[in-house]
């Protein structure tokens, strides 16, 4: 079995997609690339963030690639979004797990509004409650401010990130 290893937070020009170098709106204010994550969420970025305090916030700018056939983000697109701002959030805001894998025990979502296309979606999560083996969060997404997914989630405490110490999963930030 392989370890687990905690991506880095920063794109290189290189990795950056095309959407980062001008052709596309441009983000808000305070957020940066996340590093590409490889695998699924590699293909289906780029994600963002912006940690300022005790704020940790993700966004996507909705692409043509993520949307359904009327022109809305897809909801699996929304779901995983959700998948990754939950954990990530906790690895920034709890230092009692912020190097631990974080896999998804249950996810629940409503969807309250459609997020079209070229809309930014941005999202901010709660550590509700760590215990010795999980973590509850929940959160809230916004498309161009409006309220478009509520979310919650239960996680298992994985093991440690290979490399790195207590809290350094996703240091930088």
């Amino acid at each position: 079995m392989t370890e687990p290893t905690a991506p880095a937070d920063a794109l290189s020009a290189v990795d950056a997609p095309a959407s980062l170098h001008g052709d596309a709106p441009k983000l808000p204010p305070g957020f940066r690339p996340l590093a590409r994550m490889g695998g699924f969420m590699g293909v289906n970025g780029p994600l963002f963030l912006r940690h300022e305090g005790d704020v940790v916030q993700m966004g996507f700018r909705v692409e043509p690639r993520h949307t359904n056939p009327f022109g809305n983000c897809h909801g699996g697109m929304l779901a995983s979004f959700c998948d990754m701002l939950l954990p990530l959030s906790v690895h920034r805001k709890s230092a009692e797990v912020g190097s631990r894998f974080l896999p998804t025990i249950n996810l629940q979502i409503d969807y309250l509004a459609p997020a079209p296309l070229g809309a930014w979606v941005q999202g901010e999560a709660q550590v509700l409650r760590v215990t010795r083996s999980m973590v509850f969060a929940q959160g809230l997404v916004t498309a161009d401010g409006v309220n478009a997914v509520r979310v919650s989630g239960i996680f298992k405490i994985g093991p440690p990130f290979a490399g790195i110490g207590a809290g350094d999963a996703g240091s930088g930030a």
